[in-house]
């Protein structure tokens, strides 16, 4: 049992439509689908067994849910901003040490397969799509200063995995004064003890974990909402 003390500190973060965006993040064909990239990689080395835990939760649990909030962030009018995850340079010498046998190892780069969004998240014409390559967002790109000139104050995270990028982005965005929401049931990694320990840290200081349908009820409820036609 965790002692609740620091958790008196936690910033509270709520969920305003006019100064939110969605952030879905690594949700590609590179590590977000058994048939492509790592799946592809393990069902080769006879180990796709040992990733079980982690595609049956991105197809029935982590799209399903991105899906349902972008509809809702959508709808509301709010802001959202797709992160992806990758090199930009076919031969892979832009990655960093950290992340580059990775990268060779699941294709990862702008202009294979792998690299696209997984059809069922695709991002709508106007929509921002800002690629890293470093496992959080704010190391590698802009989006720091994408945001603030879209007046984003907050942002609502999901994608994969929980306990790397997702992490990594709502943690660097959290320290730079962002309020960050991470979705419980629209996140995923390779166990469930790993899921639940980084939705337990991150929700001592760094933040706000909420489930789908509390982020929904949120945005549909606030003063910002665009109107139901």
């Amino acid at each position: 049992m965790h002692p609740s003390y620091v958790d008196l500190f936690t910033r509270r973060v709520a969920i305003d439509p006019r100064r939110t965006a969605l952030v879905p993040v690594d949700l590609q064909y590179a590590s977000g689908s058994r048939d492509h990239g790592l799946g592809a990689l393990l069902a080769r080395e006879g180990r796709l067994h040992e990733a079980a835990y982690r595609f049956d939760r991105v197809d029935h649990v982590v799209v399903p849910n991105t899906r349902r909030l972008l509809d809702g962030f959508r709808h509301a009018g709010a802001r959202v901003v797709h992160v992806t995850l990758g090199c930009e340079l076919p031969d892979f010498s832009d990655a960093p040490p950290s992340t580059a046998a990775f990268f060779r190892a699941t294709n990862n780069t702008v202009g294979t397969r792998e690299h696209e969004i997984v059809d069922a998240l695709e991002p709508l014409p106007g929509e921002l799509v800002i690629n890293k390559r470093t496992q959080g967002a704010f190391a590698s790109t802009g989006i720091e200063g994408v945001l603030r000139s879209l007046g984003i104050d907050t942002i609502v995270v999901t994608g994969v995995s929980t306990n790397n990028c997702v992490e990594t982005t709502a943690r660097e965005a959290s320290d730079r004064g962002f309020g960050v929401v991470m979705v419980s049931d629209a996140t995923g990694t390779c166990s469930e003890a790993m899921q639940e320990a980084t939705l337990r840290g991150f929700s001592r200081l760094w933040g706000r974990v909420a489930d789908t349908a509390e982020v929904l009820r949120e945005i549909a409820a606030a003063p910002g909402a665009r109107a139901a036609a």
